[in-house]
């Protein structure tokens, strides 16, 4: 429930994630407004010799600096560095290749690559060396370094947030970012495969939040898309019921059976066009979220 709606929740906030998603906005004005107040005391007081995004907890720091700290950790996740003249942005260890995961590159194929982004521009050119990237990166690291436009002046790197495309933070944005990294890390852990077409997913889920109907109708779809309508099969898997059959005909109950082929549920659908109530038959989905989302395409 507390997922957003677009992957598949009701929309409801975790605190827990939502407060990350605050503590980075903190950080991010920390890092973008480095002569403020605030910024200045706590570089004063926590990390005086080095920068924000390299400072350590310490060994005595206060509650405001662990939140912080907490927070500049959260914001590292989705910061990137804009590509300038490259000289400032480590290859390896910074995010700077846009896209929704892995910002850095894979692997390198050479014993010794280069250090530094600058080292890979045609600066002369104003273009990417790229029989150099093929020497050092993947095929899929090479094709998304070319897609980065290289500045034709003399324009220093700077910090940006990956999830927007304006580069500016957005505490919105952030709470996505967190909740789909736990969703990633949570599957990992049990071991559930996740879907090879995330953003189709993400569009059906928009399509059935956005149905003009009642709320109630949409809510019903989303529960039906979630297998927790209390058919008789659910409620024996939740130890309420004793068996699985349908109390109306006496077949055994599943979602698909009550909603399409109970004998109640045949005499519901007759009315409707012919042409819908054999599409509806026809298609075998196994599960009722992808049967849903099948039809929705009709």
């Amino acid at each position: 429930m507390s997922m957003p709606k677009y992957m598949g929740g009701l929309g409801f906030r975790d605190f827990e994630l939502f407060n990350l998603a605050l503590l980075a906005r903190q950080a991010w004005r920390i890092l973008e407004n480095p002569e403020s107040l605030s910024a200045r005391i706590l570089k004063s007081a926590y990390f005086s010799n080095t920068d924000f995004l390299s400072a350590a907890l310490g060994n005595h720091p206060s509650q405001i600096w662990r939140a912080v700290i907490e927070g500049r950790d959260t914001l590292k996740q989705g910061l990137i560095r804009r590509i300038g003249n490259g000289e400032t942005t480590n290859i390896w260890g910074t995010n700077w290749i846009p896209r929704k995961e892995n910002m850095r590159p894979i692997v390198s194929l050479l014993a010794q690559p280069p250090q530094y982004v600058s080292e890979l521009i045609d600066s002369a050119n104003a273009r990417w060396n790229v029989p150099l990237l093929e020497q050092v990166f993947l095929p899929y690291d090479t094709a998304a370094i070319q897609r980065i436009p290289i500045c034709t002046r003399n324009f220093k790197d700077f910090w940006s947030w990956g999830f927007e495309k304006n580069g500016i933070f957005s505490v919105r944005s952030a709470y996505r970012m967190i909740v789909a990294t736990k969703t990633r890390r949570e599957d990992w852990l049990d071991q559930r495969a996740g879907t090879s077409n995330t953003a189709a997913v993400e569009k059906s889920w928009e399509f059935l939040w956005g149905v003009t109907v009642p709320a109630k109708i949409k809510v019903f779809l989303w529960r039906l898309a979630q297998q927790s309508i209390p058919t008789e099969d659910v409620r024996k898997h939740r130890k309420m019921s004793t068996n699985d059959l349908c109390s109306v005909c006496g077949m055994q109950d599943s979602w698909r059976h009550s909603l399409i082929e109970c004998n109640m549920a045949r005499c519901v659908w007759a009315l409707v066009d012919h042409e819908l109530l054999e599409h509806m038959i026809a298609t075998t989905e196994p599960s009722a979220r992808s049967w849903l989302f099948s039809m929705f395409e009709v």
